[in-house]
Order: C-alpha cells, then structure tokens, then sequence
C-alpha cells in the first residue's frame, strides 16, 4: 500500500494568540515548498548538511554549483528518492514527510532527471501515459490519450513535434526535454524539478527548453532548475540558490547576483561582491 504524504501534527501549537491554523509554520507559510535543516549522509560521507531553502509559487528558482555541490541529493530528497537523515520539509506551510517518489507525486512535485526517463521505442502518447493508461470497457482509450497529449502539447506551445504518434527515438534533444516537461505538467504538477535540462542542447533547442520553462512559470507552476550554464540560469530564474560542499551559502533573488559573483560563491563558497548571502523573497 503507498504511503500518502503525512501533515505532521508538531509543527506549531493547535492555535496560538496570532491566530494560525493549525500545523502551519508562519515562517513558510507563503512559501509553496520550504526546507528547513535538510542534512543527508551516506555512512561517513555529509553530503547536505542543514540546508534551508524556500521555492515561492509560480516562479523559477535556480539551483547552481560545482559538481559535488550537494544539487543533485538536494532534489532526490525534495522527489522521494532519499529520505533526509534529518531536518523538515514543507508544502505550503504545513510539514510533510515525503518517502517515497510516489509522496512526492501526491503533493504536486515531479522531477525530470537528466535521462529523461523516456522509452525511445514508445511514441509520445504511450511515454505521456506511460503506467497511466486511460481505458474504456477493459481496453486502452486511445483516443482519448492522444486528444489528450495533443492539447498539453499545445497548451505549452511545443510546435515543433510533427506528429503525438512519433516515436521518442526520432525526436531531437529539445522535443525530448519538451516532452518530459509536459508529461510532468499533464499530471497538475505544483512544482516542477528539472534537472540539467539544457545539457548537450543546441542553441534552437536550448531557447526552445528556456521557453518552455517560462511558459511554466508564467501559469503559475513553480520550477526548480539544475544547471551549470550560467546564461541559461540569468535568463530563466527569478530566484538563484548557491550550493557549495553540501551546504546552501547564499539564496535570493537573481537580480542580486551577476556571473562575476556566482561564479565566485560557485568555486569558493562566499563573496565579497554580495552584502549580504541571503535575502527574501520580496
């Protein structure tokens, strides 16, 4: 039996003299999703160490560092791949205990991993559908799944798919990424985790990706993006995230860092061009 995501009953008292609802933390109330002391450790080895991050809603917020950062163990445990070792999470102020890729699911968080996760053998209906399926008396509805695949793609203006009944194997980079993208939105997802989605791309195929990201944003579905190239980060994200030796050094909003400063936070973990290394979201 799956395990849906649990509203922990500890976070705050049952209701206090301001008023707040109950199991709701004031301090990221308005915020869609909050970390708050993630840690994660694989025997000796610390590879998050008391993390704090806020993703408002409806905005893209960039996670950026070197390899060994701590990025990609950040977003397993935000998707239900690990478990922190400690530390809470929240969804719109109420915490939530996220075990599985399945809790994740349940709350409105999907990730699109840098394979992708696509069958090439499969056409873009069968990989949008893929586990599930819509049937009519016992049978696929196959009719109702490609109308259905038709409209998201059309809704996030992919145009360059010639046909929903193409197989994955033929698509270049760009419809592959744009693809997944959609198969993550066509399951209402809140929160959307790519992870190095520009990786390997052209520059068509790239603008393509950054649109699409936008497009995102713009109807209201938060996104975090894992990248290395900075351009595509200061192009796309209202909100960037430093990463450096597993723990977040800085976080606020893009317009309060340059390439010159995040390259250094990237390769030293501090900054002398940044006042301060943290701001809010204001």
């Amino acid at each position: 039996m799956s395990i849906t995501p649990e509203v922990s009953s500890t976070v705050t008292p049952e209701s206090g003299s301001d008023g707040a609802a109950p199991g709701v933390d004031d301090s990221t109330s308005k915020y869609l999703l909050s970390l708050r002391g993630i840690s994660k450790s694989f025997g000796p080895v610390q590879a998050l160490q008391d993390v704090d991050l806020d993703v408002p809603a409806g905005q893209v917020t960039a996670i950026i560092g070197d390899n060994g950062a701590g990025k990609s163990t950040l977003i397993k445990s935000i998707s239900g791949i690990w478990s922190p070792s400690c530390g809470q999470i929240f969804w719109n102020g109420q915490e939530v205990q996220i075990h599985t890729p399945h809790d994740a699911s349940q709350l409105g968080i999907a990730t699109v991993y840098q394979d992708l996760a696509l069958c090439d053998n499969l056409d873009i209906v069968e990989n949008m559908f893929l586990g599930v399926e819509e049937t009519k008396f016992g049978v696929l509805d196959e009719i109702k799944m490609e109308l259905a695949t038709v409209r998201v793609l059309k809704e996030l203006a992919v145009t360059t798919v010639k046909s929903v009944r193409q197989k994955v194997g033929s698509l270049s980079g760009g419809q592959r990424q744009a693809v997944a993208v959609a198969k993550a939105a066509m399951r209402d997802a809140k929160l959307v985790i790519l992870d190095e989605p520009t990786a390997a791309l052209g520059v068509s195929q790239t603008a393509q990706v950054l649109g699409l990201i936008k497009l995102l944003a713009s109807r209201g579905v938060s996104v975090i993006v894992i990248s290395h190239n900075l351009t595509d980060v200061f192009e796309v994200a209202d909100r960037i995230a430093v990463m450096y030796l597993g723990t977040l050094v800085s976080s606020g909003p893009a317009s309060n860092y340059d390439t010159a400063s995040a390259v250094e936070m990237i390769t030293t973990g501090s900054s002398s061009r940044l006042a301060s290394p943290y701001s809010s979201a204001e």
